[in-house]
């Protein structure tokens, strides 16, 4: 009983992921309504990228959003959308009210897209190196914390890493 307690209460942003260094899964999604360009495993090669998991009814996604603004306000690194199983209206209403920081959104209407990246919740935030492997992981609400202190520089080190392969 205390160990179904502990992994009720304890932060989720730890729980492992099989497919951290692996490629991201091949999916091909429509995009969100009133969106033009969905989402692709193409889309995710050749650059860093974020992937945020997200959706309309999720409280701890909105309260992230912000910072997705803010984030893409910058243009220090694309991010991208999965949006997970929310009504088409709902989703667009939401992006309309809260504003669209993704680069693309693809709507995963019946969440077989997060079966396949391992979703365990939204939100979910993953780091995409520029091979399209998956180099990071979290699960639950970004924070400006673990934006500044663990995100980005993800980011960054993997953009130094991709500069000097390219570097002759």
């Amino acid at each position: 009983m205390v160990l179904f307690g502990w992994g009720l209460f304890r932060g989720g942003d730890d729980l492992p992921s099989a497919l951290l260094g692996k490629p991201v899964p091949d999916f091909a999604l429509p995009p969100v309504l009133g969106r033009e360009e969905g989402l692709s495993t193409q889309d995710l090669i050749g650059h860093v990228s974020l992937v945020n998991v997200f959706a309309s009814w999720c409280v701890p996604c909105r309260a992230e959003h912000p910072l997705f603004m803010e984030l893409s306000a910058t243009g220090e690194v694309p991010l991208y959308g999965i949006n997970y199983k929310d009504p088409p209206d709902q989703a667009r209403a939401w992006l309309d009210e809260l504003g669209d920081p993704y680069a693309r959104i693809g709507a995963d209407i019946n969440g077989r897209a997060g079966i396949e990246w391992g979703v365990y919740g939204v939100p979910e935030t993953y780091v995409i190196a520029p091979d399209g492997t998956i180099a990071y992981r979290h699960v639950g609400p970004i924070t400006r914390a673990i934006l500044q202190e663990t995100l980005l520089p993800i980011v960054r080190d993997h953009k130094t890493q991709s500069a000097k392969e390219k570097t002759p």
